[in-house]
Formats: C-alpha cells, sequence, structure tokens
C-alpha cells in the first residue's frame, strides 16, 4: 500500500507578534530627523541653563577671565549666602501666595462661569462667551494705567490682593474657554440621571463635573500658576515696599543692586529658577496629558 499523498507542510512556526524587522528599520530611519531636530532643541535650551549653574560658582574675575570653562576654585559662597538670606525667602513665599491665590480665584471663578455658559440656555450665551474671548486680545499693557488708578481708589496698592485679582481677571478668558469645551462634552444623560436621582444644578457641578473635569482643572491650574509665577509688571507696578516683592521683581532689584557682581546675579537667577523647574517637572504629566484629553475628546 502506498503512502498517501498530501500537500508536504514545513515546520510549524509560532505567530507572529511584531512588524518585520525591515519595517522597524525603515520607521527609526524615518524618525531619525526628528530625533536629530529634538536633540538640536535640547541642546539649545539646557545650554543657557548649565552655564548660569557653573557660572554661579564662579568668581567675576573668573567670568571676566574664563567665561567658558569650570570654576576653579568653586565659588560656593555665591549660592550660600542667597539661601541665608532672608529677602531671598521672602520673595519665594511672596510669589507662592500671589501665585497660589490667583490660581484658586481664576479656577473657581472660571468654572463656574463655564458650567453656565456650557451646561445652560439663556438669551445672550453665545455674546457674553464672545466677550471673554476678545478677552484673549486685549493687551495687559494697556489696562496699566487704569489698572493703577482703580487699585489706589479701592486702596489695593501694597497689598496682595492687587496683584492677585488683576490676575486672576486677565487668566478668566482662556480658562474659560478651555473648561467650557470640556464641560460640554460631558454626557446630557449624567446630568438627566443625576436629576431625577433628586441632585441640583450646583450639585450635578459639584458632586459629578468637577470629579470628571479633573484633567481639565489640573491643566488650567498649571497655566494659572506659571501666568503668576512669572509676573513681572503687574508686581512692580502694585509693591512699592520689598515686604511682597516677587520672584521677578526681585530679580529685577537684585541686578540693580549688584550690577557689578555678574556671577552672584547668575546665582540668584539659578536659585529663582529652581522652583518653577521643579514644579513644571511634578506637573508635567498633567499638563501634558489634560492638552492630549481635550485634543482627543469629540
Amino acid at each position: 500500500m502506498s503512502a498517501p499523498t498530501g500537500p508536504t507542510t514545513g515546520p510549524t512556526t509560532g505567530p507572529t507578534t511584531g512588524p518585520p524587522t525591515s519595517v522597524v528599520r525603515r520607521r527609526r530611519l524615518r524618525a531619525l530627523p526628528v530625533y536629530a531636530i529634538l536633540w538640536v532643541v535640547g541642546v539649545f535650551m539646557v545650554t543657557p541653563l548649565l552655564y548660569a549653574i557653573v557660572s554661579g560658582f564662579k568668581s567675576t574675575d573668573q567670568l571676566s577671565g574664563n567665561p567658558f570653562g569650570l570654576p576653579s576654585p568653586w565659588v560656593t559662597s555665591n549660592y550660600t549666602s542667597l539661601l541665608g538670606s532672608g529677602a531671598f525667602w521672602r520673595s519665594i513665599g511672596s510669589s507662592t501666595v500671589i501665585a497660589v491665590g490667583a490660581t484658586l480665584v481664576t479656577v473657581v471663578t472660571a468654572a463656574l462661569a463655564a458650567f453656565a455658559l456650557a451646561r445652560f440656555a439663556f438669551r445672550g450665551r453665545e455674546f457674553m462667551f464672545t466677550l471673554f474671548t476678545m478677552g484673549l486680545m486685549f493687551p495687559f499693557a494697556v489696562a496699566i494705567l487704569p489698572l493703577f488708578i482703580l487699585l489706589r481708589t479701592f486702596g489695593l496698592l501694597d497689598n496682595p490682593w492687587g496683584v492677585i485679582l488683576p490676575e486672576a481677571a486677565f487668566g478668566l478668558p482662556v480658562t474659560i474657554i478651555i473648561l467650557r469645551g470640556f464641560f460640554r462634552e460631558i454626557p446630557g444623560e449624567l446630568e438627566e440621571a443625576a436629576t431625577l436621582d433628586g441632585c441640583s444644578p450646583f450639585g450635578f457641578f459639584w458632586r459629578v463635573l468637577l470629579p470628571l473635569a479633573r484633567p481639565a482643572l489640573g491643566t488650567v491650574s498649571v497655566l494659572a500658576i506659571v501666568s503668576s509665577w512669572n509676573q513681572f509688571l503687574l508686581p512692580l507696578l502694585v509693591f512699592s515696599e520689598p515686604t511682597w516683592w516677587t520672584i521677578p521683581v526681585g530679580i529685577q532689584q537684585f541686578q540693580g543692586q549688584y550690577a557689578s557682581d555678574v556671577a552672584r546675579i547668575f546665582a540668584y537667577l539659578v536659585l529663582a529658577m529652581a522652583p518653577a523647574l521643579a514644579f513644571y517637572a511634578v506637573a508635567e504629566r498633567q499638563l501634558i496629558g489634560g492638552i492630549t484629553l481635550g485634543a482627543t475628546k469629540g
């Protein structure tokens, strides 16, 4: 009896779990220009920071004689003297208090306004939202003189509320725009179910909407804190006494006081940047995640 003839099969192999090696290599080759550009941009951004850090460990004579070399010897007194200075920590505390206060006022007020503009239908709603949108095009410098007169009238000069309230007012447009777009994406069925369960409109806002909007709230909070921390003109206008000088104003005053000690100015700049860099390192994922979530909605 002859053996049955049938299609011969080779050795069985397991299922492939990914694209072929050639495809992966082509993808990597196509991504090389992007990686190269990112490295170049990263080097351009990091180099000034590293230069400032190293220069802070030099003396002014070393900066004049060897501006791009390593310190010899390393002068740590530039940093330690500033870390032991009460004026520096007072500026850090002032910036922190004002940034946190302005962020709370901005986010709370904008969340309520965005909730009304997103979930309620009333006459003039779109016109009111357009007014907030137009606020993005209003330059802050134009409002300096009337704002100063208004703050003086209400006795808010040399008062932290004289900075917190205007910063919150100028931060409302972008915050309302971001939150309104997010609130409008919440399904109406959730609101109907909450209403059937006896939830009031404010109860729905507090118990349902805000927990769902945590990514958006985190994003606008980070933006508000960074904007307030970097604000220079408004604190300079409001505060004439050093008690409430913020970090940007403190840098300007320190630079005027120690204009000839360039190395010490570099040290002050590095220490002033450290809190902002640390905060951004912590909040980076929240910021990017919120922006990405908002971009992919709809």
